[in-house]
């Protein structure tokens, strides 16, 4: 069955006002970059829905396949182009009904004329094709309120077009339209999905890693790059900075008592990221933070974390327990990266009795005694910074300019 065009169903936009044309175009756009290395195609926009039709049909399923990955996108249907003659339109609407449907199959034909001089009414349309199919499709049975099959007939002045299935998108927002934001990535279960739940609402992410080799391998690092590569797969890349994190990991864990080292590592990490997100343009951080799961997660450390920022850190999975987690890291492809066995700098260094009430004027003196502003200027200075983009391997890597 040849796939001439894909109609495409918008969700949420559809609730936008006067900036709805915004995001129908940032949508417009982000279809355009995940389907750049197939052939061109031309987009048609609408108020509530978005036709796409393809220049070589044969590339239809790589681009439906792309199409549920990207935010912004309810729903969405293939679509055939017909001759108007009523003849080759039952013929295709024979085919295409038998290429989803099975034995017992409740069925509906819903037509509708943009072309009121065609020679028969809505009414004719949905008898003759529904009777048509019904007789060259054994064990169709007619359901007018709750179909599993509704073939959709919509009469042009140019042609019919049908379509016989809804493939479930992606929904949320298209990514870009709610700004950018860092994202905090380690390794493990977490950060994936958070970043995950920040694209989904339109956000665009720039991942920030924190590496401390000789402590933290090369795996570990190619471990984030694969994360990064499975998250650039619903937005088609990802920038990753890679900040070296040694030297203060080491004085931090030297100079400050070792109940409260946990605490000073992620101000520092915050802080970096702070100095990151000024640079890239960014309006918030986001983090993996779940309430209660670890020492630095509960709300006297979060409080004595966030006192070196005034930028927004949002954490999306502050309500959700790990069950959650899990299984959204499953659907979204990044558990089984997750859980492979390397280290990274958080895991670390541990203390064995992290202060879980940590008081923000303690920590804050303890770090007192140290020049910490030139470390973290000299670490910015050394980030390595890439783009991942979907399906990464080592030797794909990326290099570009820091900022």
């Amino acid at each position: 069955m040849q796939i001439d065009r894909i109609l495409i169903r918008y969700g949420e936009i559809s609730t936008k006002g006067r900036n709805r044309n915004k995001f129908i175009k940032r949508l417009q756009q982000n279809i355009s970059d995940a389907c750049s290395d197939l052939s061109p195609f031309r987009i048609e926009s609408g108020r509530d829905r978005m036709h796409l039709e393809l220049n070589h049909p044969e590339e239809a399923q790589q681009v439906m396949e792309r199409l549920e990955l990207i935010f912004g996108i309810q729903s969405f249907s293939p679509v055939v182009k017909s001759g108007r003659e009523l003849e080759e339109v039952k013929q295709h609407a024979v085919q295409l009904v038998q290429s989803v449907a099975s034995e017992g199959t409740l069925f509906k034909v819903r037509a509708r004329r943009a072309d009121k001089n065609y020679p028969l009414d809505t009414n004719e349309l949905n008898y003759e094709i529904g009777s048509h199919v019904l007789r060259q499709v054994p064990g169709l049975k007619v359901e007018m309120k709750k179909p599993e099959v509704e073939l959709t007939v919509e009469v042009r002045s140019e042609a019919v077009y049908l379509s016989a299935q809804t493939i479930q998108g992606a929904g949320g927002m298209p990514i870009g339209s709610g700004n950018k934001a860092v994202l905090m990535l380690s390794g493990g279960l977490d950060s994936p999905v958070a970043g995950y739940q920040m694209m989904k609402r339109g956000v665009e992410l720039e991942a920030v890693h924190f590496f401390s080799p000789p402590f933290t391998s090369e795996k570990s690092k190619e471990k984030v790059m694969q994360l990064a590569s499975e998250l650039a797969g619903f937005s088609g890349s990802v920038k990753l900075h890679i900040v070296p994190f040694t030297k203060i990991q080491q004085t931090i864990h030297q100079q400050v008592p070792e109940n409260y080292t946990m605490t000073s590592t992620r101000r520092l990490m915050l802080r970096i990221a702070d100095e990151i997100k000024k640079k890239t343009g960014s309006k918030a951080i986001v983090t993996g933070e779940s309430l209660g799961q670890v020492a630095s997660q509960t709300l006297e450390s979060m409080e004595a974390i966030n006192a070196v920022t005034n930028t927004p850190v949002l954490r999306p999975l502050i309500a959700s327990d790990k069950t959650d987690i899990i299984e959204i890291a499953k659907k979204i492809g990044t558990f089984e990266t997750s859980i492979l066995p390397y280290e990274d700098c958080c895991t670390i260094f541990t203390p064995a009795a992290p202060k879980t009430r940590p008081k923000t004027e303690k920590v804050a003196f303890y770090e007192s005694f140290i020049d910490f502003d030139e470390m973290i200027r000299q670490s910015v200075e050394e980030i390595e910074t890439i783009i991942l983009k979907p399906g990464y391997k080592p030797d794909d890597v990326e290099d570009t300019d820091l900022f």
